[in-house]
């Protein structure tokens, strides 16, 4: 529940029941409340007319002034303030940069996705993610004092401060370029997290996770890593570092933490060089573009291209293989593949599917595509600075607003 620091008084318990109940009711009664709370009418009452005072509720229109009332008196009808601020979610991964601002609810006010640089130094990284964000509640007309919680997600580990550990080529430093301190200041609650951990709590909240415990959002286009949810509960660990995609580089028939584009590009390369795919036929000609595109094999192979099967077969088994040390490890119902290759990936999780339960022990995973594409991180970015609003940026400004009446 959220809490209101009961210094303020006795009655900031039941004040602070009333808010929580109210992020979810909608529109309400006073009935509602009490059923919902357990709170005596006198007390809900009071509770409801305290944040009515502190302008964290409105007051609607009665039954009978809509039309939808014919008789007796009316009750009372509340809903939260629709002016307590924003939020906002970054999705700052290494070759894209999006930015949602939204309400505290359900609306989106604002979302910008754009490419950016991924050889920008940090302090490049950061004043771009910095001007973005501004330029975002620019467009939505937000001043930046009214952003109640801001989430960003990065491709790397992360500490519970929001700051990520060394890595040997600097590639998690540049990632999450001193970002807890740099946007400390934007929003009462600012958090950093793991890009695979938000696409866990996107799946969790409106995707294929949705009412399962126990699941793993694999992060997969780029690079492999893996949101873990294990009882209910997103881990984390000392560093951040769970799911964290390097061990994939010591996986015989994994042998990296390149994603499935990578794979996709690589498979379809080495057989057409091995001869076994002709370059004149329609995977071959792909090979021969100056990049190829992952997603027109895939596509190909959904339509029943042979080569294009033999791509995603072989693609397949490393994605089993991946799919296999996850559920070794973590025991998931369902491992879910996420990001934008997820839209096109069934061919070749129709093939790992088939590999998957010579791969552990355990029973398999329940192996799915994602079908949030490429804002799952996004999503998550959302849900997650939503939740902070709820749970500690609001209930301080109650407690500020208070303080002011008291």
């Amino acid at each position: 529940m959220t809490e209101v620091s009961a210094d303020l008084g006795t009655g900031r318990a039941s004040v602070g029941a009333v808010l929580d109940f109210a992020w979810a009711a909608g529109e309400f009664t006073a009935t509602e409340v009490m059923a919902g709370t357990s709170l005596t009418r006198s007390t809900a009452i009071d509770a409801m007319d305290t944040l009515l005072d502190a302008a964290l509720l409105r007051e609607l229109p009665n039954a009978r002034a809509v039309g939808s009332y014919r008789s007796g008196r009316p009750a009372r009808r509340f809903a939260l303030s629709p002016d307590l601020g924003v939020v906002v979610g970054i999705d700052a991964g290494d070759t894209h940069l999006a930015v949602t601002v939204a309400d505290p609810l359900e609306t989106t006010l604002v979302h910008h996705r754009v490419e950016v640089d991924p050889t920008h130094s940090a302090e490049e990284r950061r004043a771009t993610i910095i001007s973005a964000l501004g330029a975002a509640l620019a467009e939505a007309r937000v001043p930046r004092e009214h952003v109640l919680a801001l989430c960003v997600g990065v491709a790397a580990p992360v500490d519970r401060n929001g700051i990520s550990p060394p890595h040997p080529d600097g590639f998690w430093e540049r990632t999450n370029p001193g970002l807890a301190e740099a946007l400390r200041d934007w929003a009462p609650v600012v958090e950093i997290k793991n890009d695979a951990q938000l696409a866990a709590i996107a799946e969790g909240a409106v995707g294929a996770a949705s009412g399962c415990r126990d699941y793993v959002a694999l992060l997969a286009s780029e690079r492999f890593g893996g949101g873990v949810v294990v009882d209910g509960h997103v881990l984390h660990g000392a560093h951040g570092g769970v799911g964290e995609g390097v061990v994939f580089d010591h996986i015989i028939g994994v042998g990296s933490a390149f994603g499935l584009s990578y794979s996709v590009r690589n498979h379809a390369q080495a057989a057409v060089d091995a001869g076994e795919i002709a370059s004149d036929s329609a995977v071959g000609r792909i090979v021969a573009a100056e990049r190829i595109d992952p997603r027109l094999v895939l596509t190909l192979a959904a339509s029943g291209d042979e080569d294009a099967m033999l791509v995603t077969d072989r693609v397949g088994a490393t994605v089993a293989r991946v799919v296999g040390v996850l559920g070794s490890m973590y025991d998931p119902a369902r491992v879910i593949v996420c990001g934008a290759v997820a839209e096109s990936v069934e061919p070749v999780l129709a093939a790992a599917r088939r590999m998957l339960p010579g791969e552990l022990h355990l029973p398999a995973p329940e192996l799915l595509a994602s079908e949030l594409g490429a804002e799952v991180v996004s999503i998550g970015a959302v849900a997650t600075a939503r939740r902070a609003a709820r749970e500690q940026a609001v209930p301080r400004l109650a407690e500020q607003r208070l303080r002011v009446r008291a």
